[in-house]
């Protein structure tokens, strides 16, 4: 009988692979996204000048919803509460959007365009001073929610229908001296 003998050298592992040689160019990249995302956090959050827990100037008082911009808005058909330096006029009219989307909702959720002007001109506010969004995307979709805005002084009343949600918010005008972004239609 004859036997193959094996000529193979056992030869013990010894060396490593180094880290680069077995990841290639992916060794460096998690510290590197590390370090991206805190700083895309830390400018974040100097932007919005609050800080990251959220107790800045941008956090909501009880009862209300802070958004990611640090605005505070209430989830119901009820304004928020008035500041101290909300002029009254501003007020009168926060209460008067909120009415009338409040009403316009609670028989219509998703209200056109059209539906959204009338109840606002309705309850005595001038088209002059009203910009709605359109309730319809340039594909013809339906838009998820409409808003509506009056400008009042150097106020805009913003207000947001939802699927029959109201939201109304103060928010300063825009150098335009317009309450939306974008051509007018």
């Amino acid at each position: 009988m004859n036997r193959a003998t094996d000529n193979r050298q056992a030869t013990p592992i010894t060396s490593r692979t180094t880290r680069s040689r077995r990841f290639g160019s992916r060794a460096g990249r998690a510290p590197a996204a590390l370090a991206g995302s805190l700083l895309m956090v830390l400018a974040l959050v100097a932007c919005t000048g609050g800080s990251p827990t959220g107790s800045g100037q941008g956090a909501a008082a009880p009862g209300e919803v802070a958004t990611p911009s640090g605005l505070a808005t209430t989830g119901s058909t009820q304004p928020a509460a008035t500041s101290p330096a909300e002029d009254p006029a501003t007020a009168v009219m926060k209460q008067t959007v909120t009415d009338a989307l409040g009403r316009l909702a609670a028989g219509t959720p998703k209200p056109a365009t059209v539906q959204v002007t009338d109840a606002l001109t309705g309850a005595g506010i001038s088209p002059a001073a009203l910009e709605v969004s359109a309730s319809r995307t340039p594909t013809g979709l339906e838009a998820d929610a409409i808003e509506a805005a009056v400008l009042e002084g150097t106020d805009c009343v913003v207000g947001q229908v939802r699927d029959g949600n109201v939201t109304v918010t103060v928010l300063p005008a825009l150098a335009s001296g317009k309450c939306f972004v974008g051509a007018a239609a």
